[in-house]
Parts: C-alpha cells; structure tokens; sequence
C-alpha cells in the first residue's frame, strides 16, 4: 500500500471532492436537465396550441402554413407545427408530416379517450414530441396535433452543459487556493509538534511547548505539555526513587561486608559468634524487606495499565489473620477488630497488603492500641480504617505522608504508606492520613461493586 504524508493527502483529498462532484453532475446533470426540458417542450406546444384554438370557438378553420416544411422545422430551435384532422381522417395543415408520422399520430387520435394526450416518437434519429387536443368543428369532432423537434432541448442542454464545465473548471481552479491554504496551515503546527516529539523522544523535554493560535493546536500544545511535564516527574522520580534505593541498600550492605570480613579476619565485633552472626542475619533480613518493598512498588506502578483481579473478601478473615502475625512483634498492644462481616470487593493480595502496611505503620507508634475496622455504607461502598492512640503526625508532614521514601520519625524505609497510596489509586479508592484526639487514624474507602463494574465496562 502506498504511504503519502499529510501535503499529498490534503491534494487528493480535494482532487477525490472535484471528481466526486463532477461525476454526479455528469451522471445526475443530464438525465435532470433533459428531464425538465422534455416537460418545457411539451408546455411550449400547448401555449402554442392554446393561443390557437382559443379564438376559434364556433367554427374550425385551418391555420395558414408558413415556409417551413416538416424536416426543416427540426433545425428552428422553438418552432411548433400544427396539423388538424377531422372525424373522417381528413388532414389539414401545412407541411403535413411524412405518412409513417402522420399513420402513428391518427392511430393515437383514434385510441385517445382524454381531452388532451402528450406523445412523442423517434423520426430520422430525431425525437418529436406531439400533442393531440380534441376541437369541434361545425359541430363535429376534430383533433388538433401540434409538434415540436428535439432540438430545442438539445440546444439548451447543450448550451447549459457548455457553461456548467466553464463553472466546474473555474470551481476546480478556485479550490486550489483553500487547499494550498490548508496545507500551509495544517504543516506548521504539525512541523513543530513533530520537532518537539524528535526532541522527547532524546529525551530532551526541558523546553516547553506552548502554541498560540488556532484552538485546536493550542488545545494540542496544552496536552503535549502535559505529557511533557508529567515525563519530568516520571523522570525525576526514577532517579529519586534509585538514589533512595541505593541509599536505603548502602547501609546494611557495609554492615554485612564489614562484619564478614572482620569474621574473616578471625575478629568478632560483638566477642561472640553468635551475636555477630545475627546482626548479619538481622541485615540481610533488613535488606531482603527493602527489595520485596521496592519490587513490589514498581510491580504496583506497572499494574496501573493492567486490570486486577476483583473477588469478594470477607473483612474479618483478613484482619484476623493480620492481627496473629502481628500480636507477637509487640504483647503490650491489643488489637480491635470491628464490622468482620462486612464483605468487600477488590483484589485479594492487594488489600492483604495493605492492610499490613497499615498496621505495621501503626504498631511502631501505637502505646498500646490498634483499631482495624470496616464499615459498609448504604451506597456500597467500603470504609476501612487502621487506628492507633500513639502521638499525632507533625500537620506539615500530613501532606507528604504517602510520598515515597518520606520516613516518620521512627519509619524505616519510606515506602510502606507509598504502596497503600499505589494499592488504593489501583482499585480507585480514596485515602486519607488525619490525626484524631487520641492518635492517628487511616482511612480507605472503596468503591461500591456496581461502580467497579461499570469502570471495568467503560475500559
């Protein structure tokens, strides 16, 4: 298939418009035109013949011939000739048509029941057209046939057709000045956006793109600035999120290397084995936490253009099976379960992991409460909350709470609340960081299931 840019489509594109239109006039002109003409014929022969019989009202008397014959009559543009025939076929009139002519139009007066009949027929590759009228005469019953030639409807298609390729050439040379027009117009705009896609796909999206003009590109340039700007976040935050990683990776990695080489070098940092092996145990451990955090914030990054897997979750089974995990890590904390019958719908993993996250959060800063609750709206929708009684978060820092990387005071990674902000945008649920009179509290909300349907019908 050939390929042709924007310049030579907007050609064709006019070029396909000019021959469309010219064809139909062609195919639609004349069958219309000669369609129109025929039925003016026939209304010039019947003036003709109106302003003839009119003032004969008592008595019939023939119309004098003038100098033209049947024949020559075809070459006069709008001459109509009159014949008169009597009961008894007499035929009166000059130039009588030939006999095949003049047999058709009897037998056509002798079969006509109506007043008034249009006819035509075809004489020497030529068409007539003729009207028979019914007349009295002396009392008896006569017919007036008056005819006219083709050519003045052949003449006047001509004529018209003459000047309608005059005006279709004239349109076609007109159109090119809108078409030029266009192309200049389309191509700039076009020229520049293009640069500019050369520019990011170089990934050089520092300069940015505003056009002034035409509401469309401007509407255009608004939305390639946006993509622009978000591929400087989208940057940024690549490099911001390899800088933490690196960062938060660099630390337990100089511990294990260190303590494993002093074990090499037969030194024990903490005077026994044991101990010493456990702290690098312990910072593996560390290490091996950060890298299922990260994996599992870029796996939940990527799963925004992916659909997740809804399924009903009965809130209790999770929250119970939290609150074992948990209990161990701190005895002095007592867990509140409430609303464990409330079913919900979303992605089974998903909420198991963030409602860990949740806790885990709020077991390092809860004095010795955590609240876990889900509550179900009449509209369907999902309330859950993770509530602890330990101090409030600094106001300023409620903001940046589910940022990545951005650690509390006693936070350890930074990515914890990242992943609930991921898990909460992927299945379109609000989130919330507030502080109460007792402590802080989180709260997510999630979509009724016949509003999860319907996004899922829309995508």
């Amino acid at each position: 298939m050939m390929k042709v840019n924007l310049t030579q489509r907007i050609w064709l594109s006019f070029i396909a418009i000019i021959v469309l239109v010219g064809l139909t006039v062609i195919i639609v002109y004349p069958i219309s035109i000669r369609g129109t003409l025929t039925e003016e014929t026939y209304r010039i022969i019947e003036e003709e013949q109106a302003q003839l019989v009119n003032p004969l009202s008592d008595y019939f008397t023939p119309p004098e011939s003038d100098d033209l014959d049947f024949i020559e009559r075809r070459e006069a543009e709008r001459s109509v000739g009159h014949v008169f025939v009597t009961e008894n076929e007499t035929v009166s009139g000059e130039p009588r048509p030939p006999a095949e002519v003049e047999k058709e139009m009897l037998e056509n007066a002798g079969n006509q029941n109506a007043e008034r009949e249009r006819y035509e027929l075809t004489f020497n590759d030529a068409t007539l057209f003729y009207v028979i009228t019914k007349v009295e005469s002396d009392g008896e019953e006569a017919f007036q046939i008056s005819y006219m030639w083709d050519t003045y409807r052949d003449t006047m298609v001509n004529r018209l057709w003459t000047r309608l390729v005059y005006i279709l050439l004239i349109t076609s040379v007109v159109s090119l000045l809108p078409a030029i027009w266009l192309k200049r117009y389309l191509r700039q705009p076009l020229r520049v956006l293009g640069n500019r896609f050369e520019q990011i796909a170089e990934r050089n999206w520092r300069e940015p793109f505003n056009w002034k003009g035409d509401q469309d590109f401007q509407k255009l340039s608004e939305q390639f600035e946006r993509m622009r700007q978000n591929l400087i976040r989208y940057d940024n935050s690549q490099k911001t999120f390899i800088q933490h990683a690196s960062h938060e990776l660099k630390t337990p990695i100089m511990v294990v290397k260190s303590y494993a080489q002093s074990v090499k070098d037969g030194i024990l940092p903490k005077k026994d084995m044991e101990k010493t092996m456990d702290v690098i145990i312990d910072e593996a451990n560390r290490m091996d936490k950060r890298v299922r955090d990260m994996l599992y914030y870029t796996k939940l990054d990527s799963l925004k253009t992916e659909a997740i897997e809804y399924e009903e979750i009965i809130f209790g089974k999770l929250a119970y099976a939290i609150e074992e995990r948990f209990r161990l890590q701190r005895s002095d904390i007592r867990f509140y379960i409430e609303g464990a019958s409330v079913r919900m719908y979303a992605d089974a993993e998903h909420m198991r992991v963030l409602l860990e996250n949740l806790v885990e959060n709020a077991l390092r800063y809860a004095e010795d409460s955590i609240w876990i609750k889900a509550e179900k709206y009449p509209d369907g929708r999902v309330e859950i909350t993770v509530e602890n009684n330990g101090e409030n978060i600094n106001e300023e820092e409620l903001e940046y709470i589910f940022t990545p990387f951005r650690k509390g005071n006693k936070g350890q990674f930074g990515l914890g609340l990242a992943i609930v902000s991921q898990i909460a945008e992927l299945h379109e649920a609000s989130k919330e960081a507030a502080n109460t009179d007792t402590g802080v509290r989180f709260t997510i909300i999630l979509p009724a299931e016949n509003e999860i349907e319907t996004q899922k019908t829309e995508a």
